[in-house]
């Protein structure tokens, strides 16, 4: 029988009066579904030698971080607090392992200097044939080269961007796509900014691939059920998915390039 919400209070109250490891295991196992959720979600987009339980290993470290440092006190929803230090902890050794090439690396740095000049000139989103030709490289190249560089972008839109006057509060791109439920008010003003220059990638991306995102990031769903709402194929979802990913990815590095010159 699983855990009522007024047993799993109990067990917050427990293990935050005495610390106990018993009470500490109980809040483990009654969250643990939420780092399969996380990791599921991050392993979408990633290489096939990268394994899901591998990444659930790295997510539980980040959940028990979360249950330690946890103010239970103030009420807020543990969920939401949890999924961004899962998500760091998976990330954080992701990057540990250093398993996107180097010479991916450099072809993606390449690709994204080419498309934000494409963009800057235009002053509007370049189509595929506009960034093929000033790549010299064939459209189904193109497409390669997006999904190779879908699972750098993942990371990237991950990352978080340093706010406020010492920098001291962070917010990633995808923080502005999630529906958190609890929100701080002492922050609310200082990420006001930083959430309205972000949401502008996403408006500026072609409206398929901006519904992809949304249906995907905020809804939560498959890129089979997308795919199924759209009236597309799931590898067609695949491919536009990882276009918007590689536009916000750039517009991401962009703005981190203006920040950190500011």
């Amino acid at each position: 029988m699983g855990t009522n919400e007024f047993d799993i209070n109990k067990i917050w109250q427990e293990y935050k009066k005495t610390k106990s490891q018993e009470a500490r295991d109980k809040l483990i196992l009654h969250y643990a579904p939420l780092v399969k959720y996380v990791a599921s979600k991050v392993f979408s987009g990633l290489p096939q030698n990268i394994e899901l339980a591998d990444l659930i290993s790295y997510g539980i470290f980040g959940l028990i971080d979360a249950i330690d440092k946890f103010d239970f006190s103030r009420g807020t929803k543990f969920e939401t607090y949890a999924i961004s230090r899962i998500k760091g902890a998976i990330i954080d050794e992701l990057r540990a392992l250093d398993w996107v090439p180097r010479s991916l690396r450099h072809k993606s740095r390449e690709v994204e200097k080419v498309y934000l000049a494409l963009e800057n000139r235009l002053k509007r989103v370049p189509t595929d044939e506009e960034l093929v030709e000033a790549l010299g490289i064939s459209l189904e190249e193109l497409h390669d080269l997006f999904s190779r560089l879908n699972a750098s972008s993942v990371i990237a839109l991950e990352e978080l961007l340093n706010i406020g006057a010492g920098g001291e509060e962070q917010i990633s791109l995808i923080d502005t796509i999630e529906d958190t439920a609890a929100k701080d008010p002492s922050l609310v003003a200082e990420h006001s900014e930083m959430k309205k220059t972000l949401l502008e990638a996403l408006t500026r991306l072609p409206e398929r691939e901006r519904t992809i995102v949304a249906l995907y990031y905020y809804k939560g769903l498959t890129l089979r059920e997308i795919g199924e709402i759209l009236g597309i194929t799931e590898s067609r979802v695949s491919q536009l998915h990882n276009k918007a990913l590689f536009r916000l990815k750039a517009r991401l590095k962009q703005l981190r390039t203006l920040i950190g010159s500011g």
